[in-house]
């Protein structure tokens, strides 16, 4: 019988080089498959000697009959294909190429992330270092956004995210939405916001602060954002912070699936638990 070959694309959970197998939450194979998280092996070693938890790949499932293996496993690198999307990609790239240290300070899987502190919707202060031992998820929005692809998706997906881990928030998972739209989005406002999301504030926090405080985190991993009248362009970035403190993913984009940032903070609260 003939080996039956799928095209995959996935989110990496977990990379076990010793033996050749990597776990993936992939999406939905038509005809094949639901979208579910599993593990593949691999024949050759090298084909996942720089994979990393956090990327974004594709490969194929070749599938024969008493066994089942990946092959040509391939990382992607985030490229826009929306208009707003693009234009804030190329605007990053502009503001890299006048401030390089924009890009070479941003901090890269593994390093810890510094403390930082910011004011939530009930106006109390907040900083990263009160969830220490804890999985914490960032993402960045501002509250007028009107695009539903934009900052509504990435607010959904910790949406989604809440409701998957309902037992665990506040305990294993915390979840941090910064916005970066100081002057508008006050702790008043975020409030609002956060009802939309049934968010309680005790395990999702809305964050804000002053201009530069903003700014500062912003740099930090890297991402940045102009304003165009009303509006805001702005690069899409969902963060993982491991129970170590250490940043173990930066998604960019909004390609990946609420259940695949779920499966993702799944593994890390496991990791080390």
């Amino acid at each position: 019988m003939a080996a039956e070959r799928h095209p995959v694309t996935g989110i990496v959970l977990r990379v076990d080089r010793a033996h050749g197998t990597f776990e993936a939450s992939c999406q939905e194979i038509p005809g094949y498959m639901a979208a579910m998280a599993m593990p593949f092996t691999v024949r050759d070693a090298a084909t996942i000697a720089g994979l990393q938890p956090g990327a974004d790949i594709d490969f194929t499932l070749v599938v024969e009959k008493n066994r089942s293996y990946a092959e040509g496993v391939r990382i992607h690198r985030y490229e826009p294909m929306e208009q707003e999307a693009l234009r804030a990609h190329r605007l990053q790239l502009l503001q890299e190429a006048q401030d390089p240290a924009l890009a070479a300070n941003a901090l890269k899987p593994g390093q810890a992330v510094l403390p930082f502190t910011l004011t939530d919707q009930t106006g109390a202060r907040v900083s990263l270092a009160q969830f220490a031992g804890k999985v914490v998820a960032i993402t960045f929005i501002y509250t007028s956004c009107p695009l539903p692809d934009y900052c509504v998706r990435l607010s959904n997906n910790f949406g989604r995210v809440n409701q998957r881990f309902a037992a665990g928030m506040g305990r294993d998972l915390i979840l941090l939405t910064i916005t970066f739209d100081p002057a508008h989005d006050d702790p008043a406002t975020l409030a609002q916001y956060a009802a939309r999301w049934k968010a309680d504030p005790h395990s999702w926090h809305f964050l804000t602060g002053t201009l530069s405080e903003v700014k500062a985190v912003c740099r930090m991993f890297g991402l940045d954002y102009w304003r165009e009248g009303i509006w805001f362009a702005h690069a899409l970035h969902t963060l993982v912070v491991d129970r170590q403190g250490k940043l173990a993913a930066n998604f960019e984009g909004n390609d990946f699936t609420p259940e695949q940032l779920g499966d993702f903070l799944a593994a890390e609260m496991t990791a080390h638990n």
